[in-house]
């Protein structure tokens, strides 16, 4: 397989280090979730996850969720309701919406503050290492202290600086050293919530929090790494700082994946503008297959626009596919078997170049289409169904069924009782 590396610039071999593949991937920040956006961005590593489960490997996958932050603090406040409350409320919204949509839950899920021992172990590990400091009650890590700090994204510095004022960075902190610089533990402000810490009561910043989740849950070297494109700068440039930082060891991630922008009305989607596609809303309209075969319609790292008329074609894909799996004529007397060999070939070929599931896609409409034609003309197309519900469950595609898998629902309720949803 090969992937784009973010880290590199280029599509590099993907050679798994054994017969295990840990993947991380940046969860949300629970409240008005699940949009389109969102969904864009699970969807696709789902089904990278689902195809290296194919290929036999087993995979360790964790995703967490951001309880704790800015963000969720402000927005309580704004409907007045506990923090924790609203997080839990959107987190089991989240995990509905996942499920209806047959994703395959992560082995972890944690709130970021079921770590918080552990994230002032991590801080304490930067001070003595000497990349951070400590000021009125909060720590902050020094940029200028690792020469590294940009080899991710590559951006000059007072474009970074831009984009991290834009993500909750606060240039005008006069406890800084650096405008840049970012916080690694956060001294309690009047009514926010607080866990004790040797600098006293505060709570994590948000890029400690995943630099930890990810190395305490998948070791300190992470096979593949990932989130939506909008979090290469700060936030992953940031884990990245921390962890070889905090372990000394290199690299903290071996391949950096990232999921494009999805817009709406020429604009990025994104809570701040209010132009958000709800997945609820849609699955009121569309089925759950139409939604995947129109998210997998779109190369994970190519930006593109809601159309409504494009998911009108991925159900009408969706019910091919099916009719394709409900043909039941009778095969004639010696009939020709099918030869599938260069279907699986393309199918598999199309998800190793880089996950191009727009190609995985249109070899499942090319099978469909070789199924009802050869059963038309009396061909044994059994084997055939075979294969097109086996590489449909790789795109995490129901067809037959009208419910998620078996291993969805129950993975996701196991972690929905963590939320309190039953």
């Amino acid at each position: 397989m090969k992937l784009y590396n973010v880290l590199t610039r280029v599509v590099d071999p993907f050679v798994p280090q054994g017969n295990e593949v840990t993947v991380y991937v940046c969860g949300v920040t629970p409240y008005d979730t699940t949009h389109l956006g969102h969904i864009f961005t699970y969807h696709s590593f789902d089904v990278l996850i689902r195809y290296l489960e194919w290929q036999g490997y087993r995979v360790r996958y964790a995703q967490n969720v951001t309880d704790i932050d800015d963000d969720i603090l402000r927005k309580a406040g704004q409907v007045n309701e506990d923090w924790r409350a609203l997080g839990n409320r959107w987190t089991t919204r989240f995990i509905q919406d996942l499920q209806a949509l047959n994703v395959r839950p992560p082995d972890y899920f944690p709130r970021a503050t079921s770590v918080v021992p552990e994230i002032v172990a991590q801080v304490q590990q930067l001070l003595a290492a000497g990349v951070a400091y400590e000021a009125a009650g909060n720590v902050y890590f020094h940029v200028d202290a690792w020469p590294q700090f940009g080899q991710l994204s590559r951006l000059p510095r007072p474009e970074m600086l831009t984009i991290a004022n834009e993500r909750g960075n606060r240039p005008d902190d006069p406890h800084k050293r650096d405008p840049l610089d970012f916080v690694l533990w956060q001294a309690q402000a009047p009514g926010e919530p607080a866990w004790d810490s040797p600098w006293g009561p505060g709570r994590p910043g948000w890029h400690i929090e995943c630099s930890t989740l990810s190395t305490h849950f998948l070791g300190q070297t992470v096979d593949i790494h990932g989130g939506g494109g909008d979090l290469v700068f700060p936030h992953h440039e940031c884990e990245i700082a921390q962890a070889e930082c905090a372990t000394g060891r290199q690299p903290f991630v071996r391949f950096w994946l990232h999921t494009a922008m999805v817009r709406h009305q020429g604009e990025k989607m994104s809570k701040s503008l209010g132009n958000l596609i709800m997945v609820r809303d849609l699955l009121q309209n569309w089925s759950p297959d139409a939604l995947r075969l129109y998210l997998a319609a779109h190369h994970y790292r190519d930006a593109w626009s809601y159309d409504e008329e494009e998911l009108a074609e991925a159900e009408a894909l969706a019910h091919k596919l099916r009719w394709a799996l409900a043909t039941d004529l009778p095969a004639a007397a010696n009939s020709p078997t099918l030869d599938l060999n260069p279907i699986r070939r393309a199918f598999a070929e199309a998800l190793a170049n880089d996950l191009d599931t727009p190609a995985a896609v249109a070899v499942l409409s090319r099978l469909a289409e070789t199924i009802l034609d050869a059963a038309h003309s009396g061909q044994e197309v059994t084997a055939a169904q075979d294969t097109l519900q086996e590489l449909g469950r790789v795109l995490g595609l129901q067809l037959d069924t009208e419910r998620p898998e078996e291993r969805v629902t129950a993975g996701w309720n196991e972690h929905l009782r963590e939320f309190g949803g039953e």
